[in-house]
């Protein structure tokens, strides 16, 4: 992300800052970091957005922030000396939710504290160049599931384990700096545990594949469900119908809650609604869950420039499960990232 993108972002949150009468906004997600300047920590560091914003970097890492960091870098020597240089400039200082408390303890007895996600709500609206990175880490990820050929592995009594670690090699083949989260690559009825770990076990008949790519730090996410008997075939037309409804229901204006009320009635119509047990998706982007959500409580309004997955889901504890994901980029309406089929045959 370039210098003009960064001060766009750091603009936007100051002037927020601003109304909410705050001098400063203390930062030590990596994430988060990341997004401000460019510059991803391998160590601990501290991100102060201000009116000339600056990071202290651990010494171990003053190399690479100097590299990449569009914004001033410090070398972090003590708390004491950090607080003593933001002491003339701030009283009120607003810090992420998600700050170590041990942190908060350094700063507390000398700035007035209070929690804020100015960040999150600026993270939440994706600029172009970083839908454009998720499209790519979509490609390169989907790319790689169908040359891995995953019915072809049942056939040839592969392992979950390898061949899970198979489709992340090819994913870095292809151009990805990783995996978005570990894969889930599983078959039986271990598909019926939403996160379940691939085991050193024969692929058996479903098999359930969750995975993702990361590119330029961007992350990607799908889910496809192979079935094989009749039973499971009827699941999973729910499952699909309620995945598409609910990307056809997605638009601007409308609550994130809504979207789940879309896919989880669906389910429920059919007497499944107990066994679809996680909300209907996420946000994503540098890290692979990102506010908002399509859940029950996530009231927040949607807006052109979110990226959200949808991932509805029926799960027959013991037996099997059946989960379909596709990432949508919101305009005037959800467009879905990739061209992956929902049905692999």
């Amino acid at each position: 992300m370039n210098k003009e993108i960064n001060d766009f972002h750091i603009n936007n949150i100051l002037k927020e800052m601003s109304d909410k009468d705050y001098q400063g906004y203390l930062l030590a997600d990596f994430s988060n970091i990341k997004y401000i300047s460019n510059y991803m920590p391998t160590s601990f560091a501290f991100c102060v957005l201000k009116e000339n914003p600056v990071i202290y970097a651990s010494k171990m890492d003053m190399e690479i922030a100097n590299k990449t960091s569009t914004i001033e870098v410090k070398e972090f020597e003590s708390f004491s000396e950090m607080i003593a240089e933001l002491k003339g400039e701030i009283k009120n200082l607003a810090i992420e939710p998600s700050l170590e408390y041990s942190t908060y303890e350094k700063f507390r007895d000398d700035f007035r504290i209070a929690s804020e996600i100015f960040i999150n709500k600026q993270r939440a609206i994706k600029t172009s160049d970083e839908i454009a990175k998720i499209d790519k880490a979509t490609g390169i990820a989907q790319k790689a599931f169908v040359d891995l050929d995953i019915l072809s592995l049942r056939e040839s009594k592969s392992f979950e384990n390898t061949s899970a670690y198979e489709l992340g090699r090819l994913m870095r083949e292809y151009g990805g700096e990783g995996e978005s989260f570990d894969t889930i690559l599983v078959s039986g009825s271990a598909t019926s545990l939403p996160h379940a770990v691939p085991q050193p076990k024969v692929i058996d008949d479903i098999i359930l594949v969750d995975w993702g790519a990361k590119y330029e730090g961007y992350c990607s996410d799908n889910t496809r469900t192979m079935v094989c008997s009749e039973k499971q075939h009827e699941i999973f037309d729910i499952v699909k119908e309620s995945h598409d409804k609910a990307i056809k229901a997605i638009k601007p204006g409308i609550k994130c809650c809504e979207i789940d009320k879309v896919a989880r009635d669906i389910i429920s119509e059919y007497g499944y609604g107990d066994k679809y047990i996680h909300s209907t998706g996420h946000s994503l982007g540098l890290d692979i869950h990102e506010t908002p959500s399509f859940s029950a409580k996530d009231e927040t309004i949607i807006e052109k420039g979110m990226v959200i997955t949808v991932e509805p889901g029926i799960y027959l504890e013991g037996d099997f499960g059946v989960r379909l994901e596709d990432t949508v980029a919101i305009d005037n309406k959800a467009r879905i990232l990739g061209n992956l089929p929902a049905i692999i045959e």
